[in-house]
């Protein structure tokens, strides 16, 4: 398996991966999965600035994840938002956690501190469409929880509320270096 940079070229095996979490979860807030020249811009336009990896194996891809901006003002430059996807049969195999260590060295060195990751909660025991797996994933890559917003999101016909963790990547410099785009990059 290896860990590459997303390119628009990827959107129909990438859009294989994003599309059952679209139409049988609510992990995502997405009613219907996007055309794959939506998909291709998606890619295009988060490249232009943030990272878009991809786990590989054989040609298969195994999922992927990426960064975004945390807000748009200048002030937060040194936050993403960070999203990750698998493919269902690769789950629990350390996939993610080698995708999230990477994009997290690619985005220590265009001078980001700090993620987040809104994930989709359930108060639900047995929920159809959601389990905890995204909030316990992210514990163990140290992430911990912030804040909650309660019963903002609905799809398949019920409430959900989503919740904010973060992690510190890196030392907050009292002066930091601008944030770079990950497009000033050539790796």
């Amino acid at each position: 398996m290896e860990i590459i940079v997303a390119t628009p070229g990827h959107a129909e095996g990438l859009l294989a991966v994003y599309a059952p979490y679209v139409r049988n979860t609510a992990v995502t807030f997405e009613y219907d999965v996007p055309d794959p020249g939506v998909f291709r811009r998606r890619i295009a336009d988060t490249l232009r600035a943030y990272p878009y990896l991809v786990a590989i194996d054989s040609g298969k891809i195994l999922g992927y994840a990426y960064a975004a901006p945390f807000h748009g003002r200048p002030a937060y430059q040194h936050s993403v938002e960070t999203s990750i996807y698998l493919d269902s049969r690769c789950r629990r195999q350390g996939i993610g956690r080698l995708l999230y260590r990477e994009l997290e060295a690619r985005l220590l060195r265009q001078n980001v501190f700090v993620l987040y990751a809104c994930i989709t909660c359930t108060d639900r025991e047995n929920d159809a469409h959601l389990t905890d797996g995204s909030v316990r994933f992210h514990e163990k890559m140290g992430y911990t929880l912030v804040g909650e917003h309660h019963l903002c999101g609905y799809k398949f016909d019920k409430w959900y509320s989503v919740c904010w963790m973060e992690k510190t990547i890196g030392e907050r410099p009292e002066k930091p270096e601008p944030f770079i785009p990950f497009s000033a990059f050539s790796d």
